[in-house]
């Protein structure tokens, strides 16, 4: 094989830079090397992770185009629905690479760009802001919340920019930024405050702290209405191997318990398969507690976010 100490074959790179450091098309086409991409390849005996595809995808492009929409929002390590191309956003036209795999959008010329990871990307005011042309209120509540959680953004900040968007997706995107909030801790968590506040009832607050008399911190309530002594949980049931969390768990419920604390438990089937029945249960909850916020009738909007299933 020619010497190619210019060129770091365990990175994706171009058919032209291969050219150039001496390689020919018949040694690329050969088994020490696999494509990518069209005109994109990399040593055969590297292990190709995601981030490669994008970094080889941007290799193709102009270095103005940057990694956007789902491929950015996995690249942060956000919670967006899959898909199986590369989003690769230009700002014109004429600098898109067509390719299989490659999905291609046109960014404005105030569109928000940085770097992460070592790769141009949607900076994440910029890709909420993309994603509400792609998800509906809720999914983008979810990935709003999952950017507060990695310290992406600031809800002051995120506000700011939808305020001031012109986007397609603009309207949805500032209602979401509306709903967003501080301290959620995952993206079950979003849907279940989302799922109560879209039947209408009282929104419950998020990562309330129940601190001893030292001041130190006793437990963390993920939702909860704390004048009511009202908690409403998410239970993945992750912990239900941990001994050690079991035990954790039974001095909890056994807190609760002592200071007539009420806690509901919503596992996955009341959210995907049972909304229903979750705001059912919320909301009497709330009547046993002697709610004054209650609305005369409930929504049906979550009904457009949420499928009742048998």
């Amino acid at each position: 094989m020619p010497t190619t100490t210019a060129l770091d074959l365990c990175r994706p790179f171009t058919r032209r830079q291969a050219l150039a450091a001496g390689l020919t098309d018949a040694v690329l086409r050969g088994p020490r090397f696999r494509r990518l991409y069209r005109n994109a390849y990399i040593r055969s005996d590297v292990v190709v992770w995601p981030t490669l595809y994008l970094e080889a995808a941007l290799l193709l492009h102009p270095a103005s185009a940057f990694v956007s929409h789902h491929s950015a929002a996995r690249l942060y390590g956000l919670p967006v629905p899959d898909s199986h191309q590369v989003h690769v956003s230009v700002f014109e036209k004429a600098d898109r690479r067509r390719r299989d795999g490659i999905r291609h959008h046109l960014a404005t010329a105030v569109a928000a760009v940085t770097t992460h990871l070592g790769l141009r990307v949607s900076s994440p005011t910029q890709l909420f802001l993309e994603m509400a042309d792609c998800l509906h209120l809720v999914d983008l509540v979810v990935l709003g919340d999952a950017m507060g959680k990695l310290g992406l953004v600031t809800l002051r900040r995120l506000r700011q920019a939808t305020a001031a968007s012109a986007m397609q997706g603009g309207d949805l995107a500032r209602r979401a930024a509306g709903f967003v909030r501080e301290g959620v801790d995952s993206p079950m968590e979003s849907r279940l405050r989302m799922l109560l506040v879209l039947a209408g009832l009282p929104e419950p607050e998020v990562n309330v702290v129940i601190r001893r008399a030292d001041g130190s911190v006793m437990l963390r309530l993920d939702l909860s209405y704390p004048h009511l002594k009202l908690v409403v949980e998410y239970d993945g049931q992750q912990h239900r191997h941990d001994l050690d969390q079991w035990a954790r768990d039974i001095s909890r419920a056994d807190w609760f318990d002592d200071g007539e604390w009420r806690v509901i438990k919503v596992i996955a089937r009341g959210i995907f398969r049972r909304p229903d029945e979750t705001i059912r249960r919320v909301h009497s909850a709330l009547v046993s507690r002697g709610c004054a916020d209650l609305p005369r009738e409930l929504s049906d909007e979550w009904r457009a976010y949420f499928a009742v299933k048998p």
